[in-house]
């Protein structure tokens, strides 16, 4: 559901009159604890009896203040491990704390969808959003993979993939924030990513063919699972019931912050090599079924 920070939305001089509508990821306002703890039931029966989730490494959450939840993600559209996550999140924290979650530009393209993310804490994926929601003092998540992590080939489910992307090193250094890994595996079970041939579609597009809806899809998997046996494409899946596990790990903090460090372009590589490879070393642990790095 909550994708990456480098998608860079609409600039400041091209928002219309969509822009101010209120279920758009704009605002900061339209969360409503009240809307989340009508849908947490059916949350919790998914996470006990469906995903049968385990969860550990909670006591590594700030207990106030600002920060960057990082995570790498799993499991198609509906995103399983990030809404067991959430589900974990407001079991262990309450509904009161905020959290707002970055979602990707073509999301907001489903307004139904849209209007419920925004009541779940959704907002959109672009760094003034971030930022905003961190200097009210607010959690914020993000998953800096975006589809390409959400939609890897199964025989790296075990691996970290962000793609490249820096944008969350660059809010974190400027925003003065730690950074909490949240990690999880069983999700990517959910479905079987057999293959990605979006690079042939790309091809394709580029000789003069459409973008399948009107919009770049950014993946183009082949996969096995529910309802569909074969899918071709990011078509909406049914996620396969097996268990999930979700772990916090320890804050992840730099050795210097600011707009100086955000712009220093060897310090955020050095910064973003840092969490992959933290983050890395934890996933392999939690594959292996050992307790948080640290903890052993």
């Amino acid at each position: 559901m909550f994708t990456y920070l480098d998608a860079i939305a609409l600039s400041e001089s091209g928002r219309n009159t969509t822009i101010v509508d209120r279920f758009n990821g704009w605002s900061l306002e339209e969360r409503d604890p009240a809307v989340i703890e009508s849908l947490l039931p059916v949350g919790q029966w998914l996470h006990r009896h469906y995903f049968r989730v385990t969860t550990d490494g909670w006591h590594h959450l700030p207990t106030n203040g600002s920060m960057l939840i990082v995570g790498s993600h799993n499991g198609g559209l509906l995103v399983p491990d990030t809404l067991m996550f959430m589900v974990d999140w407001f079991r262990q924290v309450g509904t009161q704390r905020p959290v707002y979650g970055l979602m990707h530009p073509n999301v907001w393209m489903l307004p139904i969808y849209s209007q419920l993310t925004v009541k779940l804490g959704a907002i959109m994926a672009h760094p003034k959003m971030a930022s905003a929601a961190l200097r009210r003092g607010a959690a914020v998540l993000v998953y800096p993979g975006g589809a390409q992590d959400l939609w890897r080939l199964h025989k790296d489910r075990d691996r970290i993939h962000f793609a490249g992307r820096k944008g969350f090193i660059k809010l974190a250094l400027r925003e003065k924030v730690p950074i909490i890994p949240a990690i999880s595996k069983g999700a990517h079970d959910t479905l079987i990513v057999l293959a990605d041939y979006y690079k042939e579609l790309q091809q394709l597009h580029d000789w003069g063919m459409p973008w399948p809806f009107g919009f770049d899809p950014m993946v183009f998997p082949i996969y096995l699972g529910l309802p569909w046996g074969l899918a071709i494409g990011p078509l909406p899946n049914i996620p396969l019931p097996v268990p999930i596990h979700t772990r916090i790990c320890a804050p992840i903090v730099f050795e210097r912050y600011g707009r100086a460090a955000a712009l220093d372009r060897d310090y955020v590589n050095a910064c973003y090599e840092k969490v992959c490879k933290q983050m890395q070393r934890e996933l392999d642990a939690l594959v292996a079924g050992k307790s948080i790095i640290g903890e052993q």
